[in-house]
């Protein structure tokens, strides 16, 4: 029975995936390696001292993986920490609809990757109609806020619903990236798939903390 017991026992702790398991049985082979070798043919140093960088190697890489992840694990609490703070504030993030209450429009948005000669903002209708093109000229590439006062293109106030708005960039005659983006109010904080923070807005979107192109 203790035979069966250690043998058990040796076989266990020879079969771990941890690096320190991994050094307990390097250290046990090397040792019956060198209780057994041919006098006439010693084991080479420089191959145990190769072999050993290496298992220290694999040690200090799971070190630094639990460092890493432990670290990651602190700046995704404080993100949401930080996100928690912008619940009842409004926001201009990515979005596609602007809804029209009372005559009062959204704040709205362009997103910019590069400086561009060009923006134009369009707003059409539930029926897909143009009901006002903004003309932004020339921008510089960053955030550019832009008010819509609600009105179509002969000024007339529209009627409340919801809007799609589209941004379109050119840089010497060629289309160039452009995003609108639309204001609206943080309701709460939710963690995403991806493990960063996500805020759900009044649209019914719900956009990444780092998407948030401004703060109103």
């Amino acid at each position: 029975m203790n035979g069966t017991s250690s043998a058990s026992s040796s076989t266990s702790s020879t079969s771990g995936t941890s690096s320190s398991d991994l050094q307990q049985t390097f250290l046990q082979l090397l040792v019956t390696q060198l209780q057994n070798q041919d006098p006439t043919d010693p084991m080479d140093s420089s191959q145990m001292t190769s072999q050993l960088a290496q298992i220290d190697t694999v040690s200090g890489i799971s070190q630094l993986n639990t460092s890493l992840s432990s670290l990651s694990t602190q700046l995704s609490a404080g993100q949401n920490a930080q996100a928690a703070l912008l619940i009842g504030s409004s926001v201009l993030a990515p979005g596609s609809t602007a809804a029209v209450s009372s005559g009062k429009a959204p704040q709205l948005g362009v997103q910019l990757s590069s400086a561009a000669s060009d923006v134009k903002l369009t707003i059409t209708n539930s029926s897909g109609q143009v009901v006002n093109t903004l003309d932004l000229g020339a921008q510089s590439a960053g955030t550019v806020p832009v008010t819509w006062n609600g009105t179509d293109s002969s000024g007339n106030t529209v009627a409340d619903g919801n809007y799609t708005v589209s941004a379109t960039a050119t840089v010497n005659g060629q289309s160039a990236s452009a995003t609108a983006l639309v204001a609206s109010t943080v309701q709460a904080v939710i963690q995403q798939s991806n493990g960063t923070a996500g805020l759900e807005l009044a649209n019914g979107s719900t956009v990444g903390l780092s998407s948030v192109a401004g703060i109103l």
